[in-house]
């Protein structure tokens, strides 16, 4: 079990991790190992987690979803395949964190009379600056 949160985990079955060859450093290493990760981990078949948490994981990071709504996480970025496990694993628990948390609503408000008459007032004053940068024409005297 993997612990997102107290209350949350999800199970390792829910993952599927592949291992690929990395570019970069490693020297004769590089090219007998493979040590970049891919997880994937399909949103809708996990059952651990709530439709709601689902459903903003799915809004949450669109570009990484696959469109039969699998997240793809690569990881690349150490030499060894543990590291690059654990920093996917990492990933993914930080972006189902991000999604337990629901958004706060968003209630509409009005400006205040004091807030429209101050942004009227600014606006007239503008106005009147604007004005006497005009030239003065022939049809103005």
């Amino acid at each position: 079990m993997i612990q997102i949160t107290p209350l949350l985990a999800i199970r390792e079955s829910c993952l599927q991790l592949t291992f690929t060859g990395a570019s970069g450093p490693g020297g004769q290493n590089v090219n007998k190992v493979a040590t970049a990760v891919q997880l994937r981990f399909d949103i809708q078949a996990c059952e651990d987690l709530p439709p709601a948490v689902r459903a903003r994981l799915t809004v949450l990071d669109g570009s990484r979803v696959s469109r039969d709504g699998v997240l793809i996480i690569d990881a690349r970025r150490f030499r060894t395949q543990e590291q690059n496990r654990a920093d996917a694993v990492a990933r993914l628990v930080a972006l189902i964190r991000r999604a337990t948390r629901t958004p706060k609503v968003r209630r509409r408000t009005r400006p205040t009379a004091a807030a429209r008459r101050k942004r009227l007032a600014s606006k007239h004053r503008r106005a009147l600056l604007k004005e006497t940068r005009r030239p003065v024409g022939r049809n103005d005297i």
